[in-house]
């Protein structure tokens, strides 16, 4: 295996088509395809401007902030557009989250629902690519999401990329997507939804438990935008929002939105196995903002654990 580290990628660059195909993004629909085009700048960076207009349905608003929920989605559709387009990795090659994080701008996501922006964009950097042959096997970017302009978020995630017979190899008891959903576990109640945020129960991520701070993984293979086509484990998506959910149940009294989070991916989550969430606070950020320490585990192993540290939602 080669490995190279740079801001730069020589992988050849075919014509943009508008709007950007879904399977480039790795959706079955394509009115869930957030990104409009792409566009590779002279320095090898990346432009790609942003339909959030097609986010209403799937994205309300968090508290009256820009979903932290449609910022994660944002930047993780870049993720397979750039590797197939910039990288040449195949269609059918399955991307592994490893690493990723944020950092945003409470205020900017608040900003961005009063005033309706009429350009976003994702400025995104290569900031490290490992090849076997011209195909890429492990690929890092920085991410900036700006709006008119105005920085909202950072985003950085580091991922392997897998050939399917590779994948068949690391996973040979998970087969066919449709017939792990088929025997998800049975779908736990949610808890309320309101104080979550979210506008509908289907959107919760999480079950209660007679323990505190501690809940069920709530995985509903029949949501549309998590399950948009069939999987045979819980997307990452869905992990990180119920992380979100979490920390907002540490707080019940008030009204949180994550100024930053960081998560890291060890295993996935079986869908026919039940998985646990625990959460506990981790003291306070310089600026004192309160952080939180979240852990799913499944079956006695932990599969992925994130901090997130949390802005006063009312804050203006």
């Amino acid at each position: 295996m080669s490995t190279v580290t740079t801001n730069v990628d020589s992988a050849r660059q075919p014509q943009p088509a508008r709007p950007v195909p879904k399977e480039l993004v790795h959706k079955h629909h394509a009115c869930q395809v957030l990104l409009k085009d792409w566009r590779r700048n002279a320095d090898g960076t990346f432009s790609i401007p942003v339909d959030w207009h097609r986010a209403t349905d799937s994205f309300a608003p968090l508290f009256g902030h820009i979903s932290p929920a449609l910022l994660v989605e944002t930047v993780r559709q870049s993720f397979p557009l750039l590797a197939h387009v910039g990288h040449e990795v195949p269609l059918g090659h399955h991307l592994l989250w490893d690493e990723f994080r944020y950092t945003c701008t409470p205020s900017a996501l608040r900003a961005v629902v009063q005033r309706a922006p009429q350009d976003v964009e994702l400025h995104v950097t290569c900031t490290e690519a490992q090849y076997r042959g011209k195909r890429a096997s492990f690929l890092a970017f920085d991410i900036d999401v700006l709006a008119d302009g105005v920085p909202l978020a950072h985003a950085h995630s580091r991922f392997p990329v897998l050939a399917p017979a590779v994948y068949r190899r690391i996973r040979p008891d998970a087969g066919d997507g449709r017939e792990v959903m088929a025997r998800a576990v049975p779908l736990p109640p949610p808890l309320p939804h309101q104080p979550l945020g979210v506008a509908e129960f289907h959107d919760v991520a999480l079950s209660p438990t007679d323990r505190p701070q501690e809940w069920l993984l709530r995985v509903d293979v029949h949501h549309p935008f998590y399950f948009d086509h069939p999987v045979d484990h819980a997307p990452g998506t869905l992990l990180l929002e119920a992380a979100r959910q979490a920390a907002q149940e540490l707080h019940p009294r008030l009204t949180v939105i994550p100024a930053g989070q960081q998560a890291l991916f060890s295993r996935y989550v079986e869908l026919d196995q039940p998985c646990t969430v625990t959460a506990e606070p981790a003291g306070e950020d310089d600026a004192g903002r309160p952080v939180a320490h979240v852990r799913m585990v499944q079956s006695g192993q932990e599969c992925f654990r994130s901090s997130l540290t949390l802005a006063d939602a009312q804050q203006r």
